[in-house]
């Protein structure tokens, strides 16, 4: 590809699952996975803390949960990873761009929170093992000083969440995805299936999305500050009382 010429779509998705890839081999490599592991636990904990009212609101649950599971869930993506860089050309070929560009925002978004778990774990074993989870995941936070790499992971999930909104309105796609089921479990593409087909139905439910991602811009962005510049101790009580309203 000549140096001037932008990036495809499908380069894009191959080149951050190959970065995702990478980073497990390393973990594994290195004896970080079950740190690795741990932050995602506790994130995951924090997510369902801070969105408890979401995920009892008949209208938000749906999407919260899909962002729960798709994005920040403490599950093994591999299959899907695999799945959306095999068809990743194919993506740009038979469906429209902003499908396309949503497979790139997920692996953007994939690769971003790998990077950022991985560099977390590290400093996680670094830190005391003794300190409560919630100081330790403060610290670790701190000592990765990725501020910019947080924004951008959050203005990737806004947009992302957009073009599902954009994507549940034509209707031609939707019906096309329900027919493409058989087809997609006999290329042994169901993960891939069931993430578009689940994020469709999860942003349909919502009708005007803004609202709801406009209050996950507000508190995930309140988070990244407290995270990065509030007291140490107020900072970990504020978050150990979130982890405890996501057990």
């Amino acid at each position: 590809m000549p140096m001037n010429q932008p990036a495809s779509a499908s380069d894009l998705i191959r080149m951050h699952l190959a970065r995702v890839s990478e980073l497990r081999a390393r973990a594994q490599a290195q004896g970080l996975q079950a740190a690795v592991d741990n932050i995602k636990h506790l994130q995951a904990r924090r997510f369902r803390g801070t969105y408890a009212d979401f995920l009892e609101h008949a209208r938000y649950a749906p999407a919260t949960r899909f962002f729960l599971d798709e994005l920040y869930g403490v599950h093994d993506f591999g299959s899907r990873d695999a799945q959306f860089a095999r068809i990743a050309g194919a993506l740009e070929r038979l469906f429209p761009e902003a499908v396309s560009q949503l497979a790139v925002d997920l692996s953007e978004t994939h690769a971003l929170t790998e990077v950022l778990d991985h560099q977390l774990a590290l400093h996680w074993l670094d830190l005391d093992g003794s300190l409560p989870p919630a100081e330790r995941y403060i610290r670790a936070w701190r000592k990765t000083d990725a501020r910019a790499s947080r924004e951008r992971q959050l203005a990737v999930v806004q947009h992302m969440g957009l073009e599902l909104q954009r994507l549940t309105r034509m209707k031609t796609l939707r019906l096309g995805l329900r027919m493409m089921r058989n087809p997609a479990r006999a290329a042994g593409l169901e993960a891939l299936q069931h993430f578009l087909e689940s994020g469709f139905d999860a942003f349909a439910a919502l009708g005007d999305a803004r609202p709801f991602l406009d209050t996950i811009r507000q508190r995930e962005s309140a988070w990244v500050d407290a995270l990065f510049e509030k007291d140490l101790a107020s900072c970990s009580v504020s978050l150990d009382n979130e982890l405890h309203r996501g057990t």
